[in-house]
């Protein structure tokens, strides 16, 4: 057996890699490991990663050989690479590129697939269902599919095992003029991208080749994803359609394009419930695109899509993709694609899906180095435990299961913690979020607060936050709605008195609303019930968190 204790890289069989984090080759090896291994856990002294097909797959469809990640990773390692974990990495990496689609020479309604060997023709066409349901002859000795097929192909093929490399090319779109501004409209400050932001966008585009412009960036949340986003559609410069979580998300990107970009007035438009113009430069939201009038009925707003000649779309958090929208997705696998995310972590499982339609993972930043570099800043997280009141405490006990938990969330107590947070960091600008109605409407009315859910006008919405960027309010109290794409960027201290069970997404995106730079920590505050149904599922989500190297900070509150 090899053995070199010095390296700092262990990996077991498991396909778990762990990588010290204090040692001299930390920096080296941590970007190595990134490029084809999923980070699982990042605690300050031992990082955890795992390889997975899809993240090797990733790595090869970024240019990295079977080769290169088991030599060099040999070269790290402690010990010899576990000989099933080799074997995975030969397996995995080497599926990549054996099936590929090219543009067809002669129709443009169809594109040819090609093989590596006779052997890998026979197994994917004869031997699995996608082969069998979706591949057509093309003369004697060639493939084909259906053009309008490429993008469900890829998807049912990744299910079988065999990643497909798309190098069928894209439609330019109709062409658009556009380039970042180098002073900000907005207060006149000088503007430009920064290293890795255009880092991301360089991995992306990959200098046009037919296997670039498509894919995903990973940031975290205060990272700017939207300038990643504006500055490929300065590269690309072709109509884009913008697609995000919600009205305030649209509004925020208006806002940005308008005061970061050349665009004007007239080449953005929106597409939402409440207006309804095309423009060279559209945003949308995933919510009018997935109305339907009842389940018998067809999404009426899928059109958009097809309607207009774009050349990119831009997928803002694409962990939210809903499975509508991939299914419009499969068909328009003729456009360059880009998808920005703080975690590509996907409740629903559907991160292969991802990789199918809407690409690759092509850059991925921890928080953690963003935050020694000061671009985003330094979070303390704590937990506050708060015991029930003996009368509230015998009607959990008596409660069934289902109600156990919601009792936990709205425990009355949670009320007078919040109020001690709120005194605690009175010169602070603080978000206090949660999920359910009742109990928000109280918290506003204790602390004498705006409060904003669901339910707020967009107009009355996009007023409070602006009070609150500038400072002119100083405590705001909001319902899941402050979950994705605000930009608060002065907000530093967040109390999260509710939550959806153990949603890892919700407890990434509510840290990230602080997470923008400033020059105060920013402080983190979830509130829970001790030993209650809320502290069981609050554990998955301090975990992962805890995963990140965020430390957490336990602090008793005891009842008056």
């Amino acid at each position: 057996m090899q053995m070199n204790p010095a390296n700092p890289v262990i990996v077991q069989g498991d396909g778990k890699v762990l990588l010290e984090t204090r040692h001299a080759e930390f920096d080296r090896a941590r970007d190595f490991l990134a490029r084809f291994a999923e980070l699982e856990s990042s605690p300050e002294l031992l990082h955890t990663y795992r390889i997975t097909p899809l993240s090797l797959w990733n790595a090869a469809s970024a240019g990295m050989s079977r080769d290169e990640v088991v030599e060099t990773l040999r070269g790290l390692s402690k010990f010899d690479i576990p000989e099933a974990v080799e074997q995975q990495i030969d397996d995995t990496v080497s599926r990549y590129g054996l099936v590929q689609l090219h543009p067809h020479p002669t129709d443009p309604q169809s594109i040819r697939i090609t093989f590596a060997t006779l052997y890998v023709e026979k197994l994917v066409v004869r031997q699995t269902e996608v082969g069998r349901e979706l591949i057509q002859r093309d003369g004697r000795r060639d493939w084909k599919i259906d053009a309008g097929m490429r993008g469900l192909f890829k998807q049912r093929a990744l299910l079988e095992s065999w990643p497909i490399e798309d190098l069928a090319g894209f439609n330019e779109g109709d062409s658009l003029q556009m380039r970042l501004r180098e002073r900000m409209v907005g207060n006149g400050k000088d503007f430009a991208p920064r290293h890795y932001q255009v880092e991301a966008v360089e991995r992306w585009f990959m200098d046009g080749q037919p296997a670039g412009g498509h894919g995903v960036v990973v940031l975290p949340c205060g990272a700017g994803k939207t300038i990643v986003s504006m500055l490929a559609m300065a590269t690309v410069k072709t109509h884009t359609l913008i697609l995000c979580n919600n009205q305030t998300a649209v509004n925020q990107w208006v806002r940005e394009l308008l005061d970061k970009t050349t665009l004007t007035k007239d080449q953005v438009g929106v597409y939402s419930g409440s207006e309804k113009r095309i423009c060279p430069v559209t945003v949308a939201t995933y919510q009018v695109l997935t109305w339907r009038r009842s389940k018998k009925h067809d999404y009426e707003h899928l059109h958009l899509f097809r309607d207009q000649n774009w050349g990119l779309l831009v997928y803002d958090e694409v962990h939210l993709l809903p499975a509508p929208v991939f299914g419009a997705t499969a068909e328009l696998q003729g456009c360059r694609r880009l998808g920005v995310t703080a975690t590509l972590v996907r409740e629903d499982g559907r991160e292969g899906d991802v990789f199918s339609l809407v690409g690759p993972k092509r850059y991925d930043l921890p928080w953690q180095l963003l935050e020694k570099q000061g671009f985003v800043a330094e979070a303390r997280c704590y937990e506050v435990r708060v015991p029930f009141r003996p009368r509230d405490r015998d009607r959990y006990e008596a409660s069934n299961e289902n109600q156990k938990f919601r009792q936990a969330s709205e425990n009355p107590v949670k009320i007078d913690v919040v109020r001690t947070l709120v005194e605690r960091h009175s010169d602070d600008l603080v978000l206090i979020i949660g999920t359910y109605l009742g109990q928000l409407q109280q918290l506003a009315k204790e602390l004498d607060a705006p409060l904003i859910t669901g339910k707020t006008r967009h107009r009355e919405r996009d007023r409070l936050f602006a009070a609150f960027r500038e400072g002119r309010v100083k405590r705001l109290v909001v319902s899941k709605v402050a979950n994705f794409a605000i930009d608060l960027p002065d907000a530093n201290v967040a109390i999260q008195v509710s939550g959806s069970f153990g949603s890892r997404q919700e407890e990434a995106q509510r840290l990230g609303r602080i997470l923008r730079p400033k020059e105060s920590d920013a402080f983190f505050y979830t509130v829970i019930t001790t030993d209650s149904k809320e502290q069981e599922f609050a554990m998955k989500r301090q975990l992962f968190l805890t995963e990140q190297g965020y430390r957490y900070y336990i602090e008793e509150y005891a009842a008056k």
